[in-house]
């Protein structure tokens, strides 16, 4: 439905509308979403798959360590990590305070120092915070090509780095492919870290234009400009893992221990480096700079405005997560019942919203509703002499439909994967010995699917938590969560006041981080 309101909506636009944003405003914000995009698509996979060959296929020290912390930055959003690095390299930060001290400036005509708040910024902050979305497809893949293919090159005369750059990197194109299709997708979604660095994407072309310039249709247009991208994406994605599966044997793929290539000397301290320096800028310095803002205000923990804040982020969060989970079982049930191409077809389809950023997703949700909510005051006023306002648009129902909408691929996948694990053998039984349909649901597929349930839950639950482009865009007056209360404080400069919100958002993060380090280090 999000979907084909907004292609609805562009249709009836006129060409005046069109002609503007072509002229004035697509030029300059789809160049710099290309660069965004293109320089963070670089340096994550630069990152990434050296940091995801390292651990896996190499011997130095503090590998396990690095191991599992490289995965922390997955906890921050890329917001938050913007506002502290703001805070980091701003010329009161601790960075150039140092150089003035070092080199005797004063003033900031004394000495030259980047800027953060530009296209440069914008990829640093970027890249520190996606680069675990291909770190960990490379490094699950790593692990399972197993030794067998690298021993061969070995004994065929291959160095260690034509072993990589010949066999094991084409063997993960396909896993790296999906972790950088998932890096742009959340570079293109993002509107709080462009917007605070001064960087004009697309995504917040579409929040200009709609609440500063007042143009819904333009907003609409452009949206469509990104579903265009969003299709090209998962296009390429899907053609560059074409004819690109590669299997082991089981008891190959099992051997996690075999022996990896033992770093000295120099190299195994450049190795500690190359890992340790991802995960310092990362998480360890926007960690450090909003903690030190948040220790010097803990009476603010407790003040009603947080307080009301984090209540409603927790019941929207909870809504959409019982929610999510609910459809997305139904979903996985149904094509484990019925393995007809209708139904997986249907599906993928209903899994499709997480390639929409949230922006776009907002306006496709809102529309429809606003128009539901209009349409059902007109009836009870006419016929029952009241009306009942926005019931949809105007209360935080929107919020938790387009959340659900975005989140429900992630708890698909989950379940599904759940799902997998359970013979079929398992319902049959359950009918030969009685049961009915309704009776093997909720004594034997739901207690054995627990654990997949609530980690699909938990997910989806920190994701909403963290989510602000959609709730930026379709809270209620006087409606703030954590995200949105993060972002007040921000967009004001007051970035100090926001660390408190920020804190307790990068604290819930750090839960489904450390699962995902805990499940990577059983048989590492």
């Amino acid at each position: 439905m999000p979907v084909f309101a907004i292609l609805w909506i562009a249709s009836s636009g006129d060409a005046d509308t069109w002609r503007h944003l072509a002229e004035n405003v697509i030029p300059r914000a789809l160049g710099r979403t290309l660069a965004l995009m293109a320089y963070t698509g670089l340096a994550t996979t630069l990152i990434g798959v050296t940091c995801a060959w390292l651990v896996s296929s190499c011997d130095f020290p503090l590998r396990r360590f690095f191991s599992a912390v490289l995965v922390l930055p997955l906890a921050l959003p890329a917001y938050l990590a913007a506002y502290a690095f703001g805070e980091f390299f701003d010329f009161t930060g601790p960075v150039q305070t140092l150089v003035r001290t070092v080199f005797g400036f004063k003033t900031m005509r004394d000495y030259w120092f980047p800027d953060i708040r530009s296209l440069g910024g914008a990829v640093l902050v970027m890249t520190a915070v996606l680069y675990p979305y291909v770190y960990l497809a490379c490094r699950s893949v790593f692990r399972m090509q197993g030794r067998a293919a690298a021993d061969v090159a070995r004994t065929l005369g291959a160095g260690p780095m034509k072993v990589f750059f010949r066999v094991q990197l084409p063997m993960a194109r396909p896993a790296l492919m999906i972790g950088l299709t998932l890096v742009m997708m959340e570079t293109l979604n993002d509107i709080g870290a462009v917007q605070y660095l001064g960087v004009n994407t697309l995504t917040f072309a579409i929040y200009d234009t709609w609440l500063n310039r007042g143009s819904l249709v333009g907003a609409v247009q452009l949206a469509c400009v990104i579903l265009v991208f969003i299709a090209v994406l998962m296009v390429l994605e899907r053609r560059a893992r074409r004819r690109q599966r590669f299997a082991s044997q089981k008891t190959t793929a099992a051997v996690h221990d075999a022996v990896r290539l033992k770093l000295k000397g120099w190299a195994k301290w450049a190795a500690v480096a190359a890992c340790a320096l991802p995960v310092l800028v990362g998480f360890v310095v926007p960690v450090l700079v909003l903690g030190s803002y948040a220790v010097k205000r803990l009476p603010a923990f407790t003040s009603p405005k947080l307080i009301e804040a984090l209540t409603t982020s927790i019941c929207v969060a909870a809504i959409t997560a019982v929610v999510a989970v609910t459809l997305s079982f139904a979903l996985s049930q149904s094509a484990r019942s019925n393995s007809s191409r209708l139904v997986k077809t249907l599906v993928r389809l209903a899994s499709f919203g997480y390639g929409i950023p949230g922006t776009v997703l907002a306006i496709g949700v809102l529309v429809p509703l606003a128009a539901f909510d209009n349409l059902f005051a007109r009836f009870t006023k006419d016929y029952f002499g009241f009306s009942l306002g926005l019931i949809l648009s105007g209360t935080g129902f929107a919020i938790v439909y387009a959340c659900t909408v975005r989140f429900i691929t992630m708890a698909e996948g989950n379940i599904d994967a759940g799902l997998q694990k359970l013979s079929p053998h398992l319902d049959m039984a359950s009918r030969m010995l009685g049961h009915n349909a309704r009776q093997t649901l909720w004594r034997v597929i739901l207690p054995n699917l627990r654990p997949a349930l609530l980690t699909a839950g938990l997910l989806v639950f920190i994701e909403t938590l963290k989510e602000l482009s959609a709730t930026i865009l379709l809270r209620p007056f006087n409606f703030n969560t954590l995200a949105t209360l993060v972002y007040e404080d921000a967009s004001r400069s007051q970035v100090a006041n926001a660390s408190v919100p920020a804190i307790i958002i990068i604290i819930a993060g750090l839960v489904p981080a450390i699962l995902v380090s805990r499940s990577l280090e059983r048989g590492t």
